[in-house]
């Protein structure tokens, strides 16, 4: 181990859409209400896209902004990895490759990484395997999501969850001590069923009839991927604490994914954590998949709320079905 380098977080971004959708305006489109959404998601808001807008849009703004955060050039990054579900283009060119293109990061190799609301912690880990090894020196993570171009804004159940908006790091060396200490990762494939957008690949290719039934938005089992979320939240922190030697004792900030209130209520009882320790923003931009915990990491970061050297704890569950913890010494 003395002879990999530390990897850590050395710039931090995020954007979301100017357009806000609330509860109330949602009560117009389908039956439901501010106070059953409230209730039962925590949620009171959410951004959404423009018309012309595209993940690698949101991704490029939230990408430029932790570049500056950096002070680094684009020309310095040497890979990309955008974690995203709503990509540009169903099956290719990456969304990386369209962000490489669109910042000039012409020495930056690029690909995109599907792993469903875990894809960012995924694409940390990926990353860092690359800068403690000593292969590159500096990548751009990013998470970019309009999952309301994804959305049946006809099924209450499902579009009163989800929000737009990207979040991005650069990960480089740090100094010992710091940066990213441990990461767990898992995936239950036998729940893929639960959550999955049904149509648009080779398993059932575009139609006109896939079209008009609507395979092409998201179709979720809501009580199973509850139960899964509630159950492995908890576990994937623990086994991450674990591996870095720490206790939830020693967690200054919880991020966890902000998918449901109650969720991230289960798990922060099965930590025995104070409100206090725990991250929220759910109220205010609903669940944008893999963009949540970036998102939530940068408002921490630029609301001074982070010391170098804070015991930050990251988890989050999503489709696959997929879930991921990762335990940081933040160094900025």
């Amino acid at each position: 181990m003395s002879n990999l380098f530390s990897s850590g977080i050395i710039g931090i971004g995020s954007y979301v859409p100017e357009r806000v959708l609330t509860n109330h305006d949602l009560e117009k489109l389908v039956d439901t209400s501010d106070e059953w959404i409230t209730t039962r998601t925590g949620i009171k808001e959410r951004h959404i896209a423009a018309d012309t807008e595209a993940a690698s849009d949101l991704a490029s703004l939230a990408a430029r902004r932790a570049l500056e955060d950096a002070s680094m050039d684009p020309k310095d990054i040497e890979l990309i990895i955008v974690a995203t579900n709503s990509p540009d283009y169903m099956n290719f060119p990456a969304t990386a490759c369209v962000v490489q293109d669109n910042l000039g990061a012409v020495n930056a190799a690029a690909f995109d990484l599907e792993a469903g609301c875990s894809g960012f912690i995924y694409a940390l880990t990926v990353a860092d395997q690359f800068i403690k090894t000593g292969m590159y020196k500096n990548i751009l993570v990013v998470a970019s999501e309009i999952m309301s171009k994804i959305t049946n804004w006809d099924d209450r159940e499902t579009c009163v969850l989800f929000g737009d908006g990207a979040g991005a790091v650069v990960l480089g060396r740090v100094e010992e001590g710091l940066g990213i200490i441990s990461s767990f990762l898992g995936s239950d494939g036998s729940g893929g069923k639960y959550l999955l957008l049904p149509a648009g690949g080779s398993r059932k290719p575009a139609t006109i009839d896939t079209v008009k039934n609507k395979l092409h938005t998201i179709h979720m089992d809501g009580k199973e991927v509850f139960k899964f979320a509630v159950k492995v939240m908890g576990e994937a922190s623990l086994k991450a604490l674990d591996i870095a030697g720490l206790t939830p004792e020693d967690v200054d900030i919880f991020i966890p994914h902000q998918a449901n209130i109650r969720i991230i209520d289960a798990a922060m009882r099965r930590l025995n954590l104070s409100r206090e320790k725990v991250y929220v923003n759910i109220d205010r931009f609903g669940n944008t998949s893999s963009a949540t915990i970036p998102i939530a990491l940068d408002e921490l970061y630029h609301n001074s709320s982070l010391k170098k050297g804070d015991c930050v704890l990251l988890t989050a569950f999503g489709t696959g079905l997929t879930y991921a913890s990762m335990t940081l010494r933040w160094s900025k």
